[in-house]
């Protein structure tokens, strides 16, 4: 291999990213003052010394709520695409497949509305 200008810039640039990378955060750990205790240890709670614990339990109705938030939010993204073909696409295949697709959607919001997820309660019970 032919060591060329082309490669020279290559790792003048690695360099210098990982210089621009590393360089503020060694010149903040030298340059920073140093104090320990007192209120930095605090979990952050915009100025106002906490009371009890600091992590709060939430109801597996939240965390259910997430993760299909989430899985309908992924989703959304794979049927834009998805209804931009279905236009000039011919026949029913396509319109199947987006039914396979949806398919264990709508079957796992029928799952978690009979199992009762979607009631919230009032009052979670620690």
């Amino acid at each position: 291999m032919q060591f060329d200008w082309l490669n020279l810039a290559i790792i003048v640039c690695l360099v210098a990213g990982t210089g621009f990378a590393a360089g503020p955060l060694i010149i903040s750990l030298l340059l920073s003052p140093k104090s320990k205790g007192g209120d930095l240890a605090l979990p952050y709670e915009c100025g106002i010394v906490p009371h009890g614990v600091a992590r709060v339990r939430f109801g597996i109705n939240y965390y259910f709520y997430a993760l299909l938030f989430l899985s309908f939010d992924v989703d959304v993204l794979y049927l834009f695409p998805v209804a931009s073909v279905y236009v000039q696409s011919k026949g029913w295949w396509v319109f199947l497949e987006f039914l396979i697709f949806l398919g264990p959607l709508g079957l796992a919001v029928i799952y978690f509305w009979r199992k009762g997820v979607f009631h919230w309660p009032r009052k979670i019970k620690v």
